[in-house]
């Protein structure tokens, strides 16, 4: 997934002190956002956002669909090449095709029920197209992981996962994508303490989450309405649910599907610009700076058929970590 904000702003983040102690129920509406040109795909960011920037090592959520896209509809997510640092790309799909492409010369359809999972490392460049041929409808998530200081320049890697681990209780079904929860571990290379799974409960189903009381949580609801930790729940919102719960309740009202973020608390400061997770100002200009140039730190997607995505300008003020509230 890319940022395609043509002046996209800093966004500082990260640091133990911003993660809530407590357990809080915290809703933060996202913010609409066209990825493109007029029949661009329309997602809805929820993180950052104006009050929260992370949920443990989870920095960057954008929800789209479900959106009719193909021949007379808007074309879905058409993302030309771009390039990442420091961060990892997480692609999760309830309906329809995406093609991931990416420097590495990796080319991988993503399908519902499937993880994609891309780390940048060091450098990395990727398009993501949908397959408008396929299913008419698309509807989904793309999240970025913060990478920790000590990793945040490892060689790119990518993964492609088509089987999760999943438990099953009465109408839940809980698919884990990232991390582990009640004793299943997702297969994904993960560099900090997280977790990501999503939840698909049937009418009336009612179940109890296993938390760690050290870590923090949010809930993303994909579809359906929901009760979580009693606070009524529909696709949109993204609510923080803070530290100190060793179980969370949720209770569906009709056929949903939430995704659960949680982690421990990320204890460093970060700096987001556009496509970039940096230390400082200088990592993201040295980014900027080879990607504009061509440098060889992003090769060619091979097998796209658009040109480059242009780096937007750098803002006119040195970019600084600072805490992650504002």
């Amino acid at each position: 997934m890319s940022n395609l904000e043509a002046r996209p702003r800093e966004t500082p983040c990260g640091g133990r002190a911003a993660a809530a102690v407590e357990p809080v129920r915290d809703l933060h509406h996202g913010n609409a956002v066209a990825l493109g040109g007029p029949r661009a795909l329309t997602v809805t960011r929820t993180l950052p956002n104006r009050d929260r920037r992370m949920v443990g090592a989870w920095c960057f959520a954008d929800s789209f669909g479900p959106d009719r896209i193909g021949p007379g509809e808007p074309a879905g997510m058409q993302v030309p090449p771009h390039p990442h640092i420091g961060l990892q790309t997480v692609s999760w799909l309830v309906a329809g095709e995406v093609v991931h492409r990416d420097s590495l010369g990796s080319e991988q359809l993503i399908t519902p029920g499937g993880l994609n999972l891309m780390t940048a490392g060091l450098g990395i460049a990727h398009s993501e197209r949908s397959v408008t041929r396929r299913s008419p409808v698309l509807h989904g998530v793309q999240l970025w992981t913060a990478l920790p200081d000590r990793h945040r320049q490892v060689e790119p890697h990518f993964e492609h996962h088509s089987t999760l681990p999943v438990l099953t209780d009465g109408g839940l079904t809980l698919t884990v994508l990232m991390g582990e929860i009640g004793g299943h571990a997702a297969p994904a290379r993960i560099y900090s303490p997280m977790l990501g799974a999503e939840a698909a409960m049937a009418a009336g189903a009612s179940a109890r989450l296993p938390l760690d009381p050290d870590w923090e949580y949010a809930v993303l609801a994909l579809a359906g309405t929901s009760r979580v930790d009693d606070v009524p729940l529909g696709p949109g919102p993204l609510l923080y649910l803070g530290r100190g719960r060793r179980e969370l309740a949720v209770d569906a009202d009709g056929p949903a599907r939430l995704l659960l973020l949680g982690g421990e608390p990320f204890d460093e400061n970060i700096v987001m610009w556009w496509n970039f997770v940096g230390r400082d100002h200088d990592d993201i200009v040295a980014a900027r700076a080879d990607w504009t140039s061509g440098s060889a730190r992003f090769p060619a997607v091979p097998g796209d058929p658009d040109d480059r995505l242009p780096a937007p300008p750098m803002p006119t003020v040195r970019l600084r970590p600072r805490g992650p509230r504002r």
